[in-house]
């Protein structure tokens, strides 16, 4: 289906962790042998958000890069730009800005809800309650047919195909309106049972490995009315059996026995975890540590995406600028 676009992009908060390895990357990394695929690094959305402190901003990009090629993004098989080098994005952005009613932004659920759970934060401002236009014109520039997301995202697709409606009807039929592809993500907790997130410190990083990994798997929160080992265990309750169940699929009935019979002990459970994750990330670290040691290598892989994203994007705001007839 290499007629059929596909478009996601990641924000470059720090080095990615496993929830958003098995959230969207695993999912990014079968999508290239499908469609023609344009991942992008959302540096201006990781503004929005986190524009008050920008001394972590250059390296954060290089480690989403370097991730993303460990977990198996091939530049031979789609394209991993920069969104703040493609300045068409910006251009389209302000156009969308133009025709979008404010209500629409307003009444974006992840607005409301962020809102509540950045309160710490200042982003009450005009990029904020934007960002679904920009959105928009991440997506809408490329013409993208798909957009990987999870049923959450939905209202977000549904926005951006409201605004390509409004466009193709104000001037020309520029925009197709871009589908949803469903993707059912595999769901792990953090280090201490909530979310994984950054910024709850509960995370396991793509790129952890040896003493790090080791120390993180072995402070995982078990079932806290298991004092001894004897003691009969409640693995839906316990962080080391949810992992189990992605990384070690074949001993989970086995494993639910023993922790509810009380005959297998937290320590045991967590250390065969970490032989089996250790096994499962093997490859991903060796090409982590391969990039690591070849930095260059971000240069080129971001370069070489960044011109097919180019030569995608003057040929969409050509027809938008005609559309619009201000094609002085």
């Amino acid at each position: 289906m290499e007629n059929k676009v596909v478009l996601s992009g990641t924000r470059p908060t720090g080095a990615l962790h496993y929830g958003n390895y098995f959230g969207a990357v695993e999912n990014w990394v079968r999508l290239q042998n499908e469609y023609d695929c344009y991942f992008f690094v959302a540096d201006w959305h990781a503004l929005t958000t986190g524009y008050e402190d920008t001394s972590n901003y250059k390296n954060n990009i290089s480690e989403v890069v370097m991730d993303l090629y460990a977990c198996g993004l091939d530049i031979d098989k789609c394209h991993i730009f920069l969104q703040s080098s493609i300045k068409e994005h910006a251009e389209l952005n302000l156009l969308f800005s133009m025709i979008t009613p404010l209500s629409w932004l307003e009444r974006c659920p992840t607005y409301k809800d962020m809102l509540a759970q950045l309160s710490d934060k200042n982003i009450k401002t005009h990029g904020f309650l934007g960002y679904p236009c920009l959105q928009a014109a991440d997506i809408l520039i490329y013409k993208a047919d798909f957009v990987p997301v999870g049923e959450d995202q939905l209202p977000h697709i549904e926005l951006t195909r409201e605004i390509a409606r409004r466009f193709n009807f104000l001037y020309d039929e520029v925009f197709p309106e871009p589908a949803p592809l469903l993707t059912k993500a595999k769901v792990l907790p953090g280090l201490d049972g909530r979310k994984m997130s950054k910024s709850y410190g509960n995370t396991i990083a793509i790129k952890d490995r040896g003493d790090e990994l080791n120390k993180k798997i072995m402070s995982m929160v078990t079932d806290p009315g298991r004092i001894k080992k004897t003691d009969p265990g409640n693995p839906d309750i316990c962080s080391v059996f949810a992992f189990h169940k992605v990384f070690n699929e074949e001993e989970v009935p086995s494993i639910n026995e023993y922790c509810r019979a009380g005959t297998i002990g937290c320590v045991e459970c967590k250390r065969n975890l970490l032989k089996k994750v250790t096994e499962y990330m093997k490859p991903i670290h060796e090409r982590r540590e391969y990039i690591e040691n070849h930095p260059e290598l971000v240069r080129e892989i971001i370069n070489k995406g960044n011109e097919a994203a180019k030569t995608r994007t003057m040929e969409t705001m050509k027809k938008v600028r005609t559309a619009m007839k201000i094609d002085w």
